[in-house]
């Protein structure tokens, strides 16, 4: 666990540190976010982020060889991230492009494809599935690079769509990272096998990056992470679900005197786990392509109706609007893991005591502030100026009106 957080570290500290030579390349070479109605941002904001955290990335992996258990890892282990961060560096170069000359739609989609093919061809792809009994489902070739394809090029999309306000793509993956590490580290616990796994290696990473970009990208942000950005740890985020969700047949998997557990779809689990930790990007972006096709536009056209603006709309300030969308990230993802892992009534109650918070936060938090600031301005009022008062007008239905006490 003490090599996991050196290499979380060294990625934030050398995302935070590339933070800002990636500013200055995106200064120098006209990739700035300029001023839309569909942006909440009100100055032009330089992009690039994704080229800090890729370096933050290979920078963790590098250091991870050197550690004295993480080295001691199978081969495969590095084998298979480096194939994630090499796809993870193709998809950034492309968003790098998009960030400068501004890609079509299309171009960018054909990008995501040929980062998956890189999985594909590396041997990062789903081939089977454990079913309860222990026996295996096994997919073939065309089907399993198929279904990666759709499992990663979803993921991917879905992070893009959510990176509207500072700091929440960033934060969203940061925490599904972390929620990543924690099903991929439990699972090799309870099993008793090596905790040095692909897996468990590149969520550490990518949380660390995500860390370290989010102290630039926080609201006000000095730097966007552009498609760059959101392409990459949407790529590394869905490929790590990958490397770890087929490692472990349900006849390992037991159910111990302490009440744990491993899993609780062992057919399903590879690919409802990553969809489940990722349901707030996923369900944003599901929103959208329907949104947008009833109205006859494409669905990458876009628009100032995601669900963190409708958190605008209802009240939330910026950086609230976004903490919301983090307890809800949360919230879903770490109760996945643990319900996953772990069984009883302390985990369901600790999940619903967590969906009530917040609930409670997303919903009620802007109308008890609206009438607090209802009542700060009707003091003020009233403080001011003894000569204005609220009164009903005498033969008109609906709200009071003001009018001026007649000083006689």
């Amino acid at each position: 666990m003490r090599e996991y957080l050196v290499v979380f570290l060294v990625a934030a500290t050398v995302t935070y540190l590339l933070t800002v030579l990636a500013r200055e390349l995106a200064v120098r070479t006209g990739a700035v976010a300029k001023v839309r109605d569909r942006d909440v941002h009100a100055t032009p904001i330089p992009y690039m982020g994704g080229v800090a955290m890729l370096g933050g990335l290979f920078a963790a992996y590098v250091v991870a060889r050197e550690l004295p258990f993480l080295s001691t890892a199978s081969p495969f282990v590095y084998d298979d991230a480096l194939a994630v961060l090499v796809a993870g560096a193709l998809v950034c170069v492309v968003g790098v492009l998009d960030d400068i000359f501004d890609l079509d739609a299309l171009t960018k989609f054909g990008g995501q494809l040929l980062a998956v093919g890189v999985l594909v061809y590396s041997g990062i792809q789903f081939r089977y599935f454990y079913k309860s009994t222990g026996e295996v489902f096994s997919l073939d070739t065309a089907q399993g690079a198929l279904l990666t394809a759709f499992v990663v090029v979803a993921t991917v999309n879905a992070v893009n769509f959510i990176d509207g306000l500072d700091g929440l793509a960033a934060g969203v993956i940061g925490i599904s990272a972390s929620a990543f590490f924690l099903f991929c580290y439990s699972l090799s616990f309870l099993n008793d096998v090596s905790r040095a796994t692909t897996g468990a290696l590149l969520s550490a990473a990518l949380a660390g990056a995500c860390v370290g970009f989010l102290v630039h990208n926080f609201h006000p942000a000095r730097l966007f992470m552009g498609d760059s950005g959101s392409m990459l740890i949407g790529m590394v985020l869905s490929a790590t679900a990958i490397t770890i969700t087929t490692q472990f047949a349900p006849g390992d998997l037991t159910q111990g005197a302490d009440g744990t557990r491993a899993s609780l779809m062992p057919v399903l689990l590879p690919v409802v786990l990553p969809i489940l930790i990722l349901i707030v990007p996923l369900a944003d972006l599901v929103l959208a392509v329907v949104r947008r096709t009833r109205a006859g536009r494409s669905p990458f056209a876009p628009d100032k109706q995601h669900l963190h603006h409708r958190l605008l709309e209802i009240g939330h300030s910026h950086r609230r609007a976004v903490v919301i969308m983090w307890l809800w990230a949360g919230l879903i993802a770490y109760g996945v893991v643990v319900a996953s892992v772990f069984t009883g009534v302390v985990v369901w109650l600790g999940i619903g005591t967590g969906l009530l918070v917040t609930v409670a936060l997303t919903f009620a938090l802007p109308k008890v502030r609206a009438g607090a600031l209802e009542s700060a301005i009707d003091t003020a009022l009233e403080t001011t100026d003894p000569e204005i008062e609220i009164e009903p007008e005498p033969d008109a239905a609906g709200p009071p009106v003001v009018g001026v006490r007649d000083p006689l």
